[in-house]
């Protein structure tokens, strides 16, 4: 799947992955993190407990599709970090999404000003 490449106006690989792998792609844009880090982040979003049974393994999956890299911090804890391609996949869902939410001046301002509020 990793070869895959987006066409423009699709979201590419990014419709094929679950909110929840799209959510820690997300989180790992900001900077690497290891796992438990990553859990607090899901858990404060969705308000409930993450399972380690539901985010290591989808980990795993964002690693082998060459979305994630893992890497080790120490004998007991894995560090992961956003690739390239795990970029281009969120800025491909992005595109997608904006082409759909963006249908006239007034929702574009609200999106340049969502952009502006965090640059």
């Amino acid at each position: 799947m990793s070869e895959a490449r987006t066409v423009s106006g699709t979201p590419g690989i990014a419709s094929e992955l679950t909110a929840f792998q799209r959510n820690i792609l997300t989180i790992l844009a900001e900077e690497a993190r290891y796992g438990l880090a990553i859990k607090r982040e899901l858990e404060e979003y969705y308000g409930s407990e993450v399972n380690h049974g539901r985010l290591y393994p989808n980990l795993d999956d964002l690693v082998e599709l060459g979305l994630v890299e893992k890497s080790e911090l120490d004998k007991r804890t894995n560090q992961y970090a956003l690739t390239d391609e795990g970029e281009n996949v969120l800025v491909s869902q992005f595109r997608w999404e904006f082409s759909k939410f963006v249908t006239g001046d007034d929702r574009a301002e609200r999106i340049e000003s969502l952009v502006d509020e965090f640059r």
